[in-house]
């Protein structure tokens, strides 16, 4: 039986994954900050680490998943200098900022529950854990790595690096990090504060009219960015865990300034393997604000954007997003998700007929050894594409033997089943999507076979092939078996 091997964004390879403990896995996810709706950027990672998880469960192992909410200390620019994003996004509607966090928190829940992402076991907020990164700024500050000015601590790279790798997973060069800080403008808002560029704030003091701030031993402020995600995931996994997952748009600085942090603590990394994953770009374009290119999930949804040409489905998006390799760049286009939106209906369609198959004495296919390829496919670095490309071949099978070219034992029948239930919608996570709509179609095509049917019987062939032609020239086609008449779109 084959193991799981993962690429380790910290080692640079191809790793055999070994959990901490025998049954147990820990992953913490680096979820969203809630300042504005989900858009195409924040659905990809989700997915990727959904299925990682089912794949470990399916596995045996218990997953206990932590994935955060970032909803105070996450600058504009991603640096840190400037306006929070949530008491930007709270000044411009006029509310209360965990008004704004508390309403896309849920937007970007519906979100993932749409597209069948199982909820995290713990899902903690920044806000809700400021007295767990108080004490961790004041661990690192006590281990030397951190000093205090004017009431904001910043993290002393420079100290760090006498003991540590600085960069090491991000592939930077602390030497060529100098070079860069040195060609940048001194002059934003607390960098002179610094004793180098490169140091990053663990927490920041808060301005009197600054809305989200708490009080803490260097005064009233509000934690950096990155000291919550290392807080959340020491205190909920513990000094070392299995998983740390995120966007490869997070290596640098977030991730690798929580390795900094938690080393300052702890003397190691928290994480034995990072795993990310790559960015989305749109019709070969990064996606920005000033190309007018970003795409929120709910015009996806509804298909009321320029660059779609119709509405597509979660379960569309999901099957789009799994036919690329979760570390490969994936370009989303119309015409993209169109192929993906009639790939999955090919696949529903093959389920549909396998449902219904008629065995025979002996089979023709070795529908184990295909199962058995599913997994040798996920256990090399989650190769999900591959995965898709077995399910197309069980499809083939499947049609095959409803046409009468192939044959299938009853117990071989069984397993294509089995095959399509296990790995479409237990690990790859694709669930039917039975709206009132499918149900309804459902509904009258059956009448219609029923009315062709009766029309054979009253020996009224004209009618029979009317439906059927009429039928076919919309794009269905009809298929006669001993069992009665079965359709696929």
């Amino acid at each position: 039986m084959s193991t799981l091997h993962i690429y380790n964004t910290y080692s640079r390879n191809m790793e055999e994954f070994r959990p901490l403990h025998p049954s147990r896995v820990g992953m913490y996810v680096c979820g969203p900050t809630v300042y504005g709706p989900p858009h195409l950027g924040h659905v990809r990672g989700p997915v990727v680490f959904d299925v990682l998880r089912r794949y470990l469960e399916f596995s045996g192992f218990a997953v206990r998943h932590v994935r955060n909410i970032t909803d105070v200390g996450h600058l504009v620019g991603d640096a840190d200098e400037g306006e929070d994003k949530l008491a930007k996004q709270a000044r411009l509607e006029q509310i209360e900022p965990m008004e704004i966090a508390q309403a896309y928190t849920l937007s970007y829940n519906e979100m993932i529950r749409q597209m069948n992402v199982l909820p995290p076991g713990i899902e903690p907020r920044a806000s809700g854990h400021i007295i767990e990164q108080i004490e961790m700024i004041q661990a690192v500050m006590d281990a030397g790595l951190a000093y205090e000015v004017n009431g904001s601590v910043y993290f002393d790279v420079f100290a760090y690096a006498k003991n540590y790798d600085y960069g090491k997973l991000s592939g930077r060069v602390l030497d060529d990090l100098i070079a860069g800080a040195g060609n940048e403008s001194r002059e934003l808002e607390g960098q002179d504060e610094k004793q180098n560029p490169n140091d990053f704030a663990l927490w920041k003091r808060a301005n009197p009219e600054h809305i989200m701030q708490w009080s803490s031993p260097w005064g009233k402020g509000f934690p950096g960015w990155h000291i919550e995600c290392s807080a959340m995931a020491r205190k909920y996994l513990g000094d070392v865990f299995d998983i740390h997952g995120g966007g490869m748009d997070l290596l640098f600085p977030h991730h690798e300034s929580e390795i900094a942090q938690s080393t300052a603590c702890t003397g190691h990394n928290p994480a034995r393997y990072w795993i990310h994953h790559n960015m989305i770009t749109i019709n070969g374009q990064k996606m920005a604000k000033s190309l007018n290119n970003g795409i929120t999930v709910d015009q996806l949804f509804a298909g009321n954007h320029p660059l779609l040409e119709q509405a597509y489905s979660p379960m569309t998006l999901r099957f789009f997003i799994l036919q690329a390799h979760y570390r490969s760049t994936l370009d989303f286009s119309n015409e993209a998700l169109s192929a993906a939106e009639k790939g999955l209906q090919r696949l529903w369609n093959a389920v549909k007929v396998a449902r219904n198959l008629v065995a025979s004495e002996s089979g023709e296919y070795d529908v184990q050894a295909l199962a058995k390829e599913c997994r040798v496919s996920m256990d090399d670095d989650l190769n999900a594409p591959q995965v898709i490309a077995r399910l197309f071949e069980a499809a083939r099978v499947a049609n095959l033997v409803n046409d009468g070219k192939m044959k299938l034992t009853a117990t071989q029948i069984t397993e294509l089943n089995a095959l399509f239930e296990t790995w479409l919608v237990q690990i790859l996570g694709i669930a039917p999507e039975e709206s009132s709509d499918h149900r309804a179609l459902d509904g009258v095509m059956q009448m219609l076979l029923d009315m062709r049917v009766q029309a054979k019987q009253d020996k009224n062939y004209a009618l029979s092939d009317s439906i059927r032609d009429r039928l076919t020239a919309l794009g269905f086609t009809i298929k006669d078996g001993k069992d009665g008449s079965s359709w696929s779109l």
